[in-house]
C-alpha cells in the first residue's frame, strides 16, 4: 500500500522542526520530500548575529546535517525555490524544472526582509539582513570598507550594527522612530538601551527618514541622505526596517491569505491538504516573527498531520532577546511587557536619594542587583531593602517615568 506523501516548502526552522515533531509520533506515516530554496543545509537563523559578530561559524549553527535526511527516507532538494503550486494535481514544480506530487502539502516559506521603496534600492552594497548569504556578503564588506549604515533600529537591526562593529567598521543606526526598539520598550528603556550601545561606539540618528540612497558612478553605495536634507557616507546599507511574510507562492496558487497564509487552530489552510508554520502563517490575524511561536505552531501542526488530531493552537506569548556581546558577554531580554528593568546592562548603576541618604545599586554580571554588599534578585526586593515598604523597583528607581518615585 502506497504510503501517503508530504511536501515540505522550505528547508528553514519551522518546516524541519514539524517533521522533527511528525516524526516522533508517527515515524514512516509518509513519503516525505523537501525543497530548500538556499544551496545550504537546515540551520538555526537566530544564531546569524553570532556568526556576524565572530563568535560562531556556520558549522556551529547547522541543526539537520545531511544526514538526518538521509537516515529519515527524506527526499531533499537543495537550491530548489518552488516557484507553483499546482494543487488541482495536487503537484509543486521548482525553477529547475523537479516536480513532486503531494497528498499532504506543508508551506514553511519564511519571510523576506522589507526593502524601503526609496531611490537607490537597488544599488550594489545594498541588502537585506535575513539568511547566510546576507551575513556573509556583510562579513567580506566589512574587510574592505568602512562605512555601514543599518536602517532599522529593532532587534535585528541592532544586532546587524553590533556585529559590524565588532569586525571594525564605523556604523550608524537609523531609526525612524524616537528610540530603539520601540516595539519592545517605553522611551525611558529605549534611551538606556541607545546609550549603553553608544558605549561601545556605534552612532544614532533616530526620528529619521530615509529618502534616498546615492550611488556612485559604478553603481555602488556612496551615502545615504534623509529628510532634512542631511547626508552620511556609507560603503554598505543593510535594511532591517521589518520582515513581510513570504506569500507570493501561495498566493499564485489561489490559497486564502491575509497577513500571510490563512490558517486554523490546526495549522490548516483554506484548502484543507494544505498546512503552514512559520512566519509565513497568519493564524487568528497574527503573523508571529519569533522562534518560540514556531515551535509550538511545529508542535500542533505535527499532531494533525499524524493524525493525532487533538492538539489546537491558541496563538503565542511572545517575548525577545537582543543578542549584542559586549564586555560581559551579557544579552538584553525584553517582553512584550516593556519593562525596562530586563533592559539594564552589567556594571550599569542606579542611584537613588531616601531618607537623606544616596543608595547606588550596581547590575551584576548575571543579571542580579547588588546594594551595599547585598545581592537581591530584583529591584524590587532592593527598594524594600531601603524603604523597609512595598515598591515598583522600576518606579522606584526611575525607570517607569523617567523620575524617581516619591515617598
Amino acid at each position: 500500500m502506497r504510503k501517503p506523501r508530504l511536501v515540505v516548502v522550505g528547508n528553514g526552522m519551522a518546516g524541519i522542526r514539524t517533521l522533527e515533531e511528525l516524526l516522533k509520533l508517527a515515524p514512516g506515516m509518509y513519503d516525505i520530500t523537501v525543497f530548500g530554496a538556499e544551496p545550504h543545509r537546515n540551520y538555526n537563523r537566530i544564531l546569524l548575529s553570532p556568526v556576524l559578530a565572530g563568535e560562531q561559524d556556520f558549522d556551529d549553527i547547522v541543526l539537520n546535517p545531511l544526514s538526518w535526511y538521509a537516515d529519515n527516507g527524506i527526499a531533499l532538494h537543495l537550491g530548489k525555490e518552488v516557484v507553483r503550486i499546482d494543487r488541482a494535481q495536487r503537484k509543486v514544480v521548482a525553477a529547475d524544472g523537479t516536480g513532486a506530487e503531494y497528498d499532504r502539502l506543508l508551506l514553511a516559506t519564511g519571510s523576506l526582509p522589507f526593502i524601503l521603496p526609496v531611490p537607490g534600492k537597488d544599488l550594489k552594497g545594498v541588502i537585506g539582513y535575513r539568511d547566510i548569504h546576507d551575513t556573509r556578503t556583510m562579513i567580506e564588506a566589512a574587510r574592505v570598507k568602512k562605512h555601514a549604515v543599518v536602517i532599522g533600529g529593532g532587534l535585528l537591526g541592532l544586532e546587524a550594527a553590533n556585529g559590524l562593529k565588532l569586525r571594525g567598521m564605523q556604523v550608524t543606526v537609523v531609526h525612524l522612530a524616537g528610540w530603539l526598539l520601540e516595539q519592545q520598550l517605553d522611551p525611558v528603556a529605549g534611551a538606556l538601551l541607545e546609550k549603553s550601545l553608544a558605549g561601545r561606539g556605534l552612532e544614532f540618528r533616530l526620528n529619521t527618514s530615509t529618502t534616498e540612497i546615492v550611488g556612485k558612478d559604478a553603481g555602488e553605495v556612496a551615502a545615504v541622505r534623509f529628510s532634512d536634507g542631511a547626508e552620511i557616507p556609507a560603503e554598505l546599507v543593510v535594511m532591517a526596517a521589518g520582515i513581510r511574510p513570504n506569500i507570493a507562492l501561495a498566493q499564485a496558487a489561489g490559497i486564502h491569505c491575509d497577513r500571510g497564509v490563512v490558517v486554523n487552530d490546526t495549522l490548516q489552510a483554506y484548502d484543507p491538504r494544505v498546512y503552514a508554520v512559520g512566519e509565513c502563517a497568519s493564524h487568528r490575524g497574527v503573523a508571529y516573527g519569533l522562534v518560540a511561536p514556531l515551535f509550538e505552531q511545529a508542535r500542533i501542526c505535527a499532531d494533525h498531520l499524524a493524525t493525532w488530531g487533538i492538539g489546537i493552537y491558541r496563538g503565542s506569548a511572545v517575548s525577545t532577546k537582543l543578542k549584542v556581546t559586549g564586555a560581559n558577554h551579557s544579552r538584553i531580554k525584553s517582553s512584550v511587557g516593556r519593562s525596562a528593568q530586563t533592559l539594564l546592562m552589567p556594571g550599569t548603576t542606579l542611584i537613588r536619594e531616601w531618607d537623606e541618604r544616596q543608595h547606588r545599586v550596581t547590575v551584576t554580571p548575571d543579571g542580579l542587583y547588588e546594594l551595599n554588599g547585598q545581592v537581591f534578585k530584583s529591584l524590587s526586593a532592593a527598594a524594600r531593602h531601603i524603604t523597609g515598604t512595598q515598591w515598583n523597583g522600576p518606579k522606584f528607581f526611575g525607570l517607569r517615568d523617567g523620575k524617581a518615585g516619591g515617598q
